[in-house]
């Protein structure tokens, strides 16, 4: 099986910095560390490097490696493959310019060089399972001559948030034959490896790195890392030679087998989303991009003693979510198969649960953050989607008292102004100074968009839990009559959100102001759950009212244009982007959400996959080969944000899976 290949680009994007520099590249290693850069080989982020790890169970991730910059020697010639960015414009040297291909082998970055009559190939990958990064070159062409690549090891162990003086620490490297060791006294040992090559030991920092993606985002935007070693590697046609950048002092140091393993993996991911899904056997390119993409996302976090798993909600700055985790969920594992990492993640979750509430984060330092009107109501739809797909009702009979109990607490009350309404049968939620809901914006003390009182998805989610959690009861022979009553008043009560003027519906009702009349993306959710508390008629006019306000080729915007507080782009300092945040900004995962509803209210499968599409294009811009977090709400609808979101890849492989199977049950019907 072959993976794909179709991100690819040539000297007209290699060798254009400002659209080189835009490309970028990510690697995940199931652990919750990364490796990260350009297309062009320069440090565009605090964030990118060749390994980033968190050193402890707390989940704070620090970067360790950032570079390892080579020159080819070609007799007296020494030629650049490697590019860096410096204070004051200054982009020396400029071996982009060398670049004559760049392309993804499934998720491994593949740059080709052209330097006179030799051809370079280089790769970069890391282990699954393991803190390892490894970085391969490989002559392509015949020649006599005496071939040597000069390569710089840059180091660093700064928390990944932060950037470094020089000086910032100040390790013991030695050497010994192929190995260094980079040990910081009580923190780590960083262990470099090398194939076909000799190694050095150097202690040189190099200062007044330029990070331009940070100055746009209003943050410090010089950087420094400590030059730990250099490496000689001769270069022989058509073999591989190169380094092994890991904290596991046994890392295998045989390029060529670890390569093996990792393509045989990502064929594995693939061909077990074949076997649940015949369709990925047809499906487009970037369909089968994101299965592999999807898995990027998930990583192991062990709960006491027992393999547990969740999801990176995305790279590079988020760390855990809950509600990011579980919208995720079905995108993530169920669309390929992945029937056992779901319930693993629904499992480990099942441990956080307090108050009847959710994590809406977890911080680096481990600390469970309660802040979330929705996980808890998300939990329960991601238990519907992982029992429709795999009828394990045993794993269904342990979690139930757990999903019983966080219905009972939200008709109880519970913690974060959540309360259920006797007369109306609705959620109310929130409280002055709090951000409950999804669009959780704030800046100081000012929540952007509070939305105290009735959100419109909150109680989408609210009925479509009860009718779901109904039908668990029947499932277990329990008593579901409570659930399809209270089912039954919230689906009386949501009829309120509905505007007289056909208009969609209202965002918030009984807040502090009265209802909300602001035009956002949140009444979707009405159409694209399961249950639906609206008819026919009135799905198709929030249908209608989402796609001609709304609706971006990447997502849905998150306030009509028309309203004075829309911001049309995402952009600035840190305030400057929050309170653009929910206030016009589209967000990609929401796009799926309302293809899937308008399929639902019309049935027409060529124009939900024609949507979709869109989110195909967008692998090539960004994130390569992942989809972003945000865009622009104003046209062209430049990407912003993480350039790799959970919920933005699982979201839209959920809706292209829902498609196929609606495609097959239509066929054989």
């Amino acid at each position: 099986m072959q993976l794909p290949d179709f991100i690819r680009f040539g000297r007209a994007v290699c060798g254009d910095l400002q659209q080189a520099e835009q490309r970028e590249w990510w690697l995940a290693n199931g652990l919750g560390g990364y490796a990260a850069g350009t297309v062009a080989g320069t440090l565009t982020r605090r964030y990118h490097g060749l390994l980033v790890a968190p050193l402890s169970a707390a989940q704070a991730r620090y970067l360790l490696c950032a570079k390892a910059d080579a020159w080819l020697v070609d007799g007296e010639q020494r030629i650049p493959l490697c590019s860096n960015r410096w204070g004051g414009g200054v982009i020396a040297p400029r071996g982009y310019l060398n670049l004559e291909s760049f392309h993804l082998e499934g998720r491994v970055p593949v740059w080709c060089y052209a330097l006179g009559d030799i051809l370079i190939e280089q790769r970069i990958w890391m282990e699954q399972g393991a803190h390892t990064t490894y970085v391969m070159w490989r002559l392509l062409t015949p020649t006599l001559r005496a071939l040597k690549l000069h390569v710089n090891l840059l180091a660093n162990a700064r928390d990944h948030h932060h950037t470094c003086l020089p000086g910032s620490f100040n390790p013991k490297i030695d050497a010994q034959g192929t190995r260094l060791r980079v040990h910081q006294t009580g923190v780590f040992d960083l262990h470099i490896q090398t194939q076909g090559g000799t190694l050095n030991p150097r202690h040189d920092w190099m200062d007044n790195f330029d990070l331009p993606q940070e100055r746009l985002r209003g943050l410090d935007d010089r950087d420094a890392h400590l030059c730990v070693g250099e490496v000689e590697l001769a270069l022989y046609p058509d073999e591989g030679v190169g380094l092994v950048v890991s904290l596991d002092y046994d890392a295998s140091p045989y390029l060529s087998e670890a390569l093996r393993r990792h393509q045989a993996r990502d064929v594995a991911l693939l061909r077990a989303a074949e076997v649940s899904v015949p369709a990925y056997t047809d499906a487009p390119p970037w369909v089968r991009q994101l299965v592999l993409a999807a898995d990027s996302f998930l990583f192991s976090r062990p709960l006491d003693g027992v393999a547990g798993e969740s999801v990176i909600a995305g790279y590079p700055w988020f760390g855990e979510w809950g509600r990011d985790t579980l919208i995720a969920l079905p995108g993530l594992t169920l669309a390929s198969g992945r029937l056992d990492a779901a319930r693993r993640i629904l499992e480990t979750f099942s441990h956080s649960v307090r108050d009847g509430l959710l994590p809406n984060f977890v911080q680096d330092s481990g600390e469970a953050v309660y802040t979330s009107a929705d996980a808890a109501l998300w939990y329960i739809e991601a238990w519907r989607a992982y029992y429709t797909a795999s009828a394990d009702k045993p794993a269904l009979k342990r979690a139930y008292p757990g999903l019983a109990a966080i219905i009972a607490a939200h008709v109880a009350g519970t913690r974060l102004g959540i309360a259920h309404d006797p007369v109306d049968g609705l959620l109310r939620a929130g409280a002055a100074g709090l951000q409950v809901t999804w669009m959780d914006a704030k800046v100081g003390d000012q929540v952007v968009t509070p939305r105290v009182g009735k959100p419109v998805e909150i109680n989408a989610l609210w009925y479509n839990a009860l009718c779901v959690i109904a039908e668990f009861a029947r499932q277990l022979k329990r008593d579901a009559a409570p659930y399809q009553a209270l089912a039954a008043l919230a689906k009386q009560g949501f009829a309120r959100f509905i505007k007289a003027d056909g208009g969609g519906l209202f965002d918030v009702l009984d807040g502090d102001e009265g209802d909300d009349v602001r035009l956002r993306p949140n009444q979707i959710f009405a159409v694209s759950l399961t249950h639906s508390p609206l008819d026919s008629a009135q799905q198709a006019r929030v249908v209608e009212t989402v796609g001609q306000h709304l609706l971006t080729s990447y997502g849905l915007r998150s306030l009509d244009p028309a309203h004075p507080d829309y911001r049309p782009h995402y952009h600035g300092n840190m305030q400057q982007r929050d309170t653009a945040y929910h206030q016009g900004t589209a967000w990609a995962w929401l796009l799926p959400h309302f293809v899937w509803a308008e399929f639902r209210v019309g049935g027409d499968l060529a124009l939900a996959n024609l949507r979709l599409n869109a989110i195909g294009d967008h692998l090539l811009d960004a994130g390569l080969g992942s989809v972003s977090e945000v865009f622009d709400g104003a046209a062209p609808h430049a990407a912003g944000g993480a350039p790799a979101q959970a919920w933005s890849v699982a979201c839209a492989l959920e809706a292209w899976w829902r498609l196929q199977l609606a495609q097959h049950a239509g066929s054989a019907a």
